[in-house]
């Protein structure tokens, strides 16, 4: 175990750290900090909640630190991120660490006035966390001057290529062409999407990978509970709101289902606030900070906030729609048991999710148990899905199709 003082950062970096209640590095952090520092690209996995925000964020503030401006001018480093809320919380993470510096920091991203953001890029910058559309917008208009930047960070890439970024992140890397450093963070180091970021953006780079300790795995005890149908599912989430939650965040699979939820928990009373996509900024803004400072303990979201949102104390992750894949419903759950922190995450599976319940135990290598709430036992008996054999064909049995074949022609 290391300090963050033997990483040799500037002494207004340590104090903002120690303000923040952080003294020792994370395993990302201690990994890619030296490499960064030395000037090296990048390419760095991580599990969400591993401290992979500050990996990227610390080495960038103490280049700038180290090499201060000579003059007034655009943005030296660029930060990329998939989401309005992922570029917010990483500007924000950046603010609390550059606080004790003269360090500009700002966001550009949808939902914010054109003219607001064309004006605060007229003025000096040094750290510009941005969404690609719209960062491409004002490179277009000659808004944004990305000959100045020396060091270029993707987050979360494998959800920019998910997102359909990946023309547009060729655009920004070629535009930044003059930069020293580039960082890639994404929570799979796999696919041709990842290996030809790779290959187009990075030179010669240190490819790190952390996997999370096993005791942080077992801070989020999973559980499930099956349902007959969407009334004893929606019985069952407000007995569990009302005798075991004191902050949750419940994930629904899409907007339609999300209003009918809002309306179900409005009728019963459970001041509830919620996030998707297609939402004004503001209005984000405000469900986020209400759900931050306690003034609602239930937010209602869909996938566009499974990564990404960082807010202490959150005791559960509702999976109220099970995700499509496995991979999303770990992120889904990492948004609990965050800085060091244990956490709950129940899933409510009707008898049609009971597959997708299997490959996700199977994914995350664990068993995921079920559980029952007192007089409220499903009534249907648990499915159970068989795997298919394939059905293997012997020699003779392939060389009578040939013949066959070849008579009928």
């Amino acid at each position: 175990m290391i300090t963050f003082a033997e990483l040799e950062l500037d002494p207004q970096l340590l104090l903002a750290l120690k303000e923040m209640g952080f003294e020792r590095p994370t395993s990302i952090q201690a990994d890619v900090i030296p490499h960064a520092m030395d000037g090296r690209d990048i390419l760095a996995s991580a599990p969400t909640g591993t401290g992979k925000t500050a990996a990227f964020l610390l080495p960038a503030l103490q280049h700038l630190l180290d090499f201060p401006r000579n003059k007034m001018g655009s943005a030296r480093v660029l930060i990329l991120t998939p989401t309005r809320e992922l570029a917010n919380q990483v500007a924000d993470h950046a603010c609390e660490l550059a606080k004790h510096t003269v360090l500009k920091i700002m966001t550009i991203t949808g939902g914010i006035s054109y003219q607001k953001h064309a004006e605060a890029l007229s003025k000096t910058q040094d750290i510009v966390v941005a969404t690609p559309g719209r960062l491409m917008e004002y490179i277009e208009a000659e808004r944004f001057n990305c000959r100045a930047i020396e060091s270029l960070i993707l987050d979360e890439a494998d959800r920019m290529l998910d997102m359909g970024f990946s023309s547009i992140v060729d655009r920004v890397s070629e535009e930044c062409h003059g930069r020293k450093q580039s960082f890639l963070c994404s929570a799979t180091l796999e696919g041709k999407g990842i290996l030809d970021f790779k290959q187009k953006i990075l030179t010669n780079q240190v490819e790190i990978t952390v996997s999370p300790p096993r005791r942080e795995r077992k801070k989020i005890t999973q559980w499930y509970l099956r349902c007959d149908d969407l009334k004893h599912k929606n019985t069952l989430l407000t007995t569990i709101l009302a005798d075991q939650v004191q902050r949750a965040i419940i994930f629904v699979k899409t907007r339609e289902r999300l209003a009918v939820l809002r309306d179900v928990l409005e009728a019963r009373k459970t001041k509830c606030g919620w996030l998707q996509g297609e939402m004004a900024q503001v209005k984000r803004i405000n469900a986020i900070r209400r759900f931050s400072n306690g003034e609602i303990n239930i937010l209602l979201a869909t996938d566009v906030a499974a990564r990404g949102i960082d807010i202490l104390d959150i005791s559960h992750v509702i999976n109220y729609d099970l995700p499509h894949t496995a991979e999303v419903y770990l992120h889904r759950i990492g948004r609990t048991a965050r800085a060091g922190k244990k956490g709950s995450a129940i899933s409510l599976v009707e008898a049609h999710d009971q597959s997708m319940m299997d490959r996700i135990s199977r994914y995350m290598d664990e068993a995921i148990k079920e559980r029952y709430v007192e007089g409220l036992k499903p009534s249907h008996k648990k499915p159970n899905f068989k795997k298919k054999k394939k059905k293997v064909r012997n020699k003779v049995t392939t060389e009578k199709v040939k013949m066959r074949n070849k008579k009928a022609k």
